[in-house]
């Protein structure tokens, strides 16, 4: 655990930010080995049957990580307010309340699978494989929702280090899983779905043993697996609202993967090998914010004005810092990375997706700027403002994608984004310079 209310807030946030990066680069890394073993191994229709997948996925991750963000955030202020008792109540609403929720979640998931398929225009030569791995992740989302409300709740106390762990031993497994059961067993993209699952379900049971074990303020005894009504209301008030704005960017992903999919199997294979680069581009930026908003959290607890200002202020510091690194990175490498992500054959995916990474690289900025604001507003508990500003940016980007992408190719994508980012920006700034004169005017604060 780690109290982010005294010390060096640059150091808590760098120690904060690293493992969570660690921890998303091997997620991001078995997705990619999952991409390339289908690729390699079951050729262009099945890759086209995964990538098409993916937003929905996406969705419901988003979705479980948004419920245990928004209980991450009170988590973190009682924590700060030294309130422990607070803080079991709180996990334990979680915990029960989010199971039932991803119960509803994967009915509805399993029933409508392909009805969500056909509406996205998933190829017709690819539909059939879309809708059987599909179906199985629904099961396996089920652990997906526990292990994002147990590792939000680790990470919530300072400890970001203990879900990267079994994050680590997770993707491990589901490489390992991959390769016997697609490659071994010829199961085909049915192999990589049980191989997620599985990995999926390992993860949850470290989690509640190492919670049960080793982190008393979040052992819950027999009689303590209670909801609390007024937790319970705050936790759904702000999770709600971070899952929708979790969720909004994947909708409206989905959205664009429907325009992608008109351009045909290469466009589509091209789209996923770069959507690929892109998360790993954006994942330091995305835990720098995950510590502003863990910093901010506590120290709001704490009552601490002064340091929940400089947690805004430090992070931007240390994400700006990343920008000429992944820029550069991006633009020497872009070929060798879309080569290694789409199958041997496919010349014309190489030369697609690398021609996108080219305008994308340059315009990493701005979620380096952006994650900083958004953990900045998340940790105040302005949840509005986050999904506000998140909505307005994913349907201009939409918006965009429709209009550019027929006319010229992928790479109007890259443009989309920018043009989201862009107003995204303007926006968030207005409200922060709303926010702190508030919080100035405050009677505490004079």
């Amino acid at each position: 655990m780690k109290d982010m209310t005294q010390g060096s807030i640059i150091k808590h946030i760098i120690g904060y930010a690293v493992p969570m990066i660690l921890g998303n680069i091997l997620q991001l890394t078995y997705n990619a080995a999952d991409s390339m073993i289908i690729g390699k191994y079951l050729g262009e229709n099945a890759l086209a049957a995964v990538s098409t997948s993916n937003p929905i996925m996406t969705i419901m991750v988003l979705g479980a990580s948004g419920i245990g963000i928004g209980a991450s955030v009170i988590m973190g202020k009682l924590y700060g307010a030294k309130d422990e008792d607070g803080v079991k109540r709180e996990y334990a609403t979680t915990l029960i309340s989010g199971t039932v929720l991803s119960l509803l979640v994967f009915c509805f998931g399993v029933l409508m699978t392909p009805q969500i398929l056909s509406w996205i225009r998933t190829p017709e030569e690819a539909m059939e494989m879309a809708v059987l791995y599909l179906r199985i992740i629904f099961v396996g989302f089920l652990f997906t929702f526990q292990y994002n409300i147990l590792s939000h709740a680790m990470r919530s106390i300072g400890d970001s280090r203990t879900p990267v762990l079994f994050l680590g031993i997770s993707c491990g497994l589901n490489i390992l899983l991959d390769l016997i059961l697609i490659a071994g067993c010829s199961l085909g993209v049915a192999g990589a779905a049980l191989a997620t699952t599985f990995s999926e379900g390992v993860s949850v049971i470290l989690c509640l043993v190492y919670i049960q074990t080793k982190i008393p303020l979040l052992h819950l005894g027999r009689g303590e697996y209670k909801i609390d009504r007024a937790l319970l209301s705050e936790t759904f008030r702000n999770g709600m609202l971070t899952a929708l704005q979790q969720a909004a960017q994947p909708i409206g992903k989905v959205m664009i993967q429907r325009t992608i999919n008109l351009q045909g199997v290469t466009a589509i294979g091209a789209f996923n090998a770069v959507c690929r680069v892109d998360d790993f581009a954006c994942i330091p930026s995305q835990s720098i914010g995950s510590g502003v908003m863990t910093c901010t959290a506590q120290n709001r607890g704490a009552k601490n004005e002064q340091r929940m200002r400089k947690s805004l202020s430090r992070g931007l510091i240390v994400a700006l810092c990343y920008f000429p690194m992944i820029c550069s990175v991006t633009l020497l490498f872009r070929g060798a990375f879309v080569r290694f992500l789409t199958p041997d054959e496919s010349t014309a995916m190489v030369e697609m997706g690398a021609a996108y990474l080219a305008v994308k690289a340059w315009f990493f900025i701005m979620p380096c700027i952006l994650n900083s604001l958004q953990g900045y507003f998340r940790g105040l508990g302005h949840m509005a403002i986050v999904l506000a500003a998140t909505v307005m940016q994913i349907s201009i980007r939409t918006l965009c994608v429709i209009l550019w992408v027929p006319k010229i190719g992928i790479t109007g994508e890259a443009y989309a984004c920018m043009a989201g980012w862009g107003v995204m920006l303007i926006y968030e700034l207005i409200c922060l310079g709303i926010v702190e004169r508030k919080r100035i005017k405050r009677p505490e604060n004079r």
